[in-house]
This record gives structure tokens, sequence and C-alpha cells, in this order.
């Protein structure tokens, strides 16, 4: 088993390497007649293309998509929905002085053990190249979602934490998130963070993130008690992220710190509403959406691929040092933010359709 796919009902197959030729996807499960083109999918793509500003990795990749099937005259037929993504900017050649070495802080080192091989150019399969396939199928899900929900459905992400430097999510703009390089929704810690990264990129070092992702609009109902909660699933979908080393649901791990009383989300009503005073549980009662917004967060290691010298073996059990030359990322969660994206879209609609199948007529 492989392990490449992920979803019950809506599900995506990942493949492609790092430097190889392509990578893409096959999305399997999604209903017929929805509105697809490719500029929908094209439009999540470029959130997380690398080389966008100085803060990311300068690898140039255009991730031009390309759809192979699935879709007629503009419309999903309800067969796999194949696409693809050409790798253009490779430079294999930077990988050739530690090819033999484990690079710390990667798979490099379980990848080899468990497989006898490994692409040692950039990665390979567990290159955080993979994502890319992961947004297409996300952008898919979304399309799927507005089209069954309605306008009022909406998936917003957001860097929260940047190394030891938080923001204050009280100030969370959704307009401002997607004009800034750091998908910041503060725009009073910008300049404090940009001069924070600035620093960790010239020191050859990096640092790790938050990254909070919120589902507006979601309807009651959706997951299921025990072994298909949706939080459960969505943990797991974060979890499945390169990096991904946490994953808070509403309060999380901090509701360990409160009271009975301070965590409990009380309801009343009002004019025929139920509302809730608070979120604590970020939008799920017992695995179950309760109507309120969804809210994940994820915590995101520091790039292991850094410029500093550190000791490590090689394939051949030898004590060695390696220094990691190209071009990295300071901060890898700051384009992590369309991937948790993503991953919401994936994890709501294929609960939205197990729903359907059980709950209605």
């Amino acid at each position: 088993m492989s392990f490449n796919t992920f979803g019950k009902i809506f599900r995506f197959t990942t493949w492609g390497e790092s430097h190889g030729p392509a990578i893409g996807c096959v999305v399997d499960g999604c209903p017929p007649n929805i509105n697809i083109k490719e500029q929908d999918i094209q439009i999540e793509l470029n959130k997380r293309r690398p080389g966008q500003s100085k803060f990311t990795t300068q690898r140039k990749e255009d991730d031009v998509v390309q759809i192979l099937s699935g879709v007629f005259e503009g419309k999903t037929t309800g067969t796999p929905i194949s696409m693809i993504i050409y790798n253009k900017d490779m430079r294999s050649r930077d990988y050739e002085t530690i090819k033999n070495k484990f690079r710390p802080g990667h798979a490099d080192f379980t990848y080899f053990k468990k497989y006898g091989i490994r692409d040692y150019r950039g990665g390979g399969r567990q290159s955080a190249r993979e994502t890319a396939s992961r947004v297409a199928a996300g952008a898919i899900a979304k399309k799927v979602l507005e089209d069954k929900i309605g306008k009022k459905y909406r998936v917003i992400g957001a860097v929260t934490q940047l190394g030891i430097l938080g923001c204050d999510i009280k100030k969370w703009d959704d307009k401002f998130i997607s004009k800034n390089p750091f998908f910041c929704p503060d725009k009073t810690i910008i300049k404090l963070w940009e001069k924070y990264l600035l620093g960790i990129r010239k020191a050859g070092s990096s640092c790790g993130a938050i990254i909070e992702v919120r589902a507006r609009g979601v309807p009651i109902g959706l997951g299921a008690p025990i072994y298909s909660k949706l939080d459960m699933d969505l943990a797991s979908a974060m979890m499945s992220i390169n990096a991904v080393k946490g994953v808070n649901i509403g309060s999380g791990m901090n509701s360990a710190q409160l009271t009975g009383e301070q965590n409990s989300d009380e309801l009343y009503q009002n004019k025929k509403k139920t509302n809730f005073k608070s979120n604590n549980a970020g939008g799920i009662l017992g695995g179950i959406s309760s109507g309120q917004d969804i809210i994940v967060s994820f915590a995101v290691k520091p790039t292991s691929s850094i410029l500093a010298s550190r000791k490590t073996i090689d394939k051949f059990g030898k004590n060695t040092s390696i220094s990691v030359k190209g071009r990295h990322d300071p901060c890898v969660g700051i384009r992590a933010v369309p991937i948790g994206e993503a991953m919401m879209h994936c994890v709501l609609l294929d609960h939205f359709l197990m729903n359907s199948a059980q709950c209605r007529s």
C-alpha cells in the first residue's frame, strides 16, 4: 500500500516528484455539471507558487495547470479529473554534493531505510512540491461547495505566528491577507516580521510558523460520531501537509488550561436563530459541524534545508557534516496557507457528500 490517495467519496491521488518532468493529480468522486475551468484552479495555484517574494524560495515555477480529463464544455462529467503541472526550473546539480548524505530534519533517512532507494533531487516525492497537486484538487472541491452551499461558503487562511513573533488575531483583516507576502491578517506586525525574517535568511537559518484556517458558511451536520469525526479528518488532513507537526481545532491544546465554565460555548436563541457566545470548539461538537465557523490551526516546523553546517551521517553509516546549498524558503510555513485552505475544502466536500448520502432524501 503506497497511500497516495486522500478522501472517502471525494478522493484525489497525487503523483510526481520535485525534479521529475511533471507533477499532478487525479480527482475522483466529483459531482457532474459543476462549472470548472483551468483559470479557477490557476487562481489557487498562484497563491502557493514559489519565487513571488524575497521571503520564499527563488525557484521559478509558473505552476500552469492543464486539465486532461473529466471536464467537457466547461462542466464536470462525473468521471475522474486528471490534471498535470509541468516542472520547469529544476536545478538537480544543487543536490549532487549531498546525494549520499541524510539532511537532518528531512525524511531522507527514513525514506532510504524504508525503500532502500531515494530521489535526492530536491527530496523527490517527499518534497513540498507535491502540495501543488493538493491545491489543484482543493480548487475543484471549492467550486463544488460554492455550487452546493452558495456564496456564504468561504475558506480563508492566514499566518498568525512567524517564528517567535505572533500577531493580534483580534485585528484579523480578510482583505489584507492577500495584500502582503506573509499572508498575515494583522497589518500592524508586517514591518517587524519583515525585519525578523530577513535576519533569519541572512543568518542562513529558518523559522517555523502557525497557520490558521477558517471556514465560514458550513452547514450543521457534517461529520459522524466516533470513526469519521469532522475534526478527526481535518486534523489528519493538516498533519499530512509537509513539515506540519501539530494541529489545533478551536482552542485545541489551550483548552486544557481552561475551566469548564470558560471552555463551554453557551447557546442562546434569538429570533428563531441559535447562537453561541464563544467558539472554543472550533465549530465542531462531537465530531459534527455546529454551524459556527470551523477554525483549524497548525504548526509548521522550520525549513530543514539551511546553510548552517549540521552534523549527520551518510548512507554508508559514516559520520559527516552537511550544509544545504540551493534555493529554499527561510519559512516554508508562509506558502502553507493555500495548502491548508485546499485541504479544508477537500475534507468539507468529502463530508458534505457523505452527509448528503446518509441524511438527505
